[in-house]
């Protein structure tokens, strides 16, 4: 530490005198190796901005968000399925211990433990080194982290049934007259908490696909079939060929020919 020898006395305080007033160099110092942030700098990273939007908005137009048939809460069967950057966590609630009654350890405990380490890590690893092979620790876990969230979303894409997923959330336009009377009193009791609200599918099979026929349908509907309750005695005669002949009608039309279509489709 320097003592006297130039320093400066100001009131009752020595400080450091220097010759020249530490400021910031002007920026025409350095030709060719800086320029000014207005307008040189920031009209490229306008121009950067503007390329990267522009080339997301035609990826938008070229391939839209593929939609689903509009939500049905009486869909039991309906299997929903994360955005790929969730499908790790998907997996992982596949496993014998974070499924079923561990539910809440693939929920809840696992996740937690994750995100809580990755607020609390400046806390946890504060080395003044900041080259990753000198933190062996920190870069361990790193590495060991994404190894898995590579290795669950892998298997989770892997080994979903693809064909079934599509097929389970397809549109599907049809001649259903949601003002029926017989489709408000009689379907929507008996056939949606099974068929689906829309008669499209759910725990049940869909109604429209198959080209039944009133006789058909009538025998399924009094005398039951598979896990589907016979419902001869519970409604009566002329309920049950109204039911029926409501089922044989339906079918599948184009976009353009249905009656009533739900605006979530259009």
């Amino acid at each position: 530490m320097k003592r006297g020898k130039g320093l400066t006395f100001v009131g009752d305080s020595r400080v450091q005198k220097y010759d020249k007033p530490k400021l910031n160099r002007d920026y025409s110092e350095f030709p060719g190796r800086t320029e000014e942030f207005y307008p040189d700098f920031l009209l490229k990273e306008w121009v950067t901005g503007a390329v990267f939007l522009i080339g997301i908005l035609c990826l938008v137009v070229a391939h839209p968000a593929p939609l689903e048939r509009v939500a049905d809460p009486t869909d039991t069967g309906y299997i929903p399925l994360p955005d790929w950057y969730f499908l790790f966590l998907y997996q992982i609630l596949k496993y014998t211990y974070a499924s079923g009654p561990f539910n809440v350890i693939g929920a809840i405990v696992i996740p937690g433990i994750a995100f809580t380490a990755l607020l609390l890590a400046p806390w946890l690893d504060n080395k003044k080194d900041r080259h990753w092979k000198r933190r062996p620790i920190a870069s361990g876990l790193m590495l060991a982290s994404v190894a898995i969230i590579f290795y669950t979303t892998w298997e989770s894409v892997a080994y979903h049934d693809w064909e079934q997923q599509n097929q389970q959330g397809e549109i599907v336009f049809s001649n259903l007259d949601a003002d029926d009377p017989v489709f408000n009193e009689l379907i929507r009791t008996n056939c949606t908490s099974c068929h689906g609200g829309e008669l499209a599918g759910g725990s049940g099979p869909g109604l429209i696909e198959p080209d039944y026929n009133p006789e058909t349908v009538e025998a399924f509907v009094r005398n039951g079939v598979g896990e589907m309750p016979a419902f001869e005695g519970t409604l009566t005669d002329d309920e049950i060929v109204a039911i029926s002949e409501f089922v044989a009608d339906l079918e599948i039309v184009s976009a353009d020919e249905a009656d009533n279509v739900p605006e979530s489709e259009e």
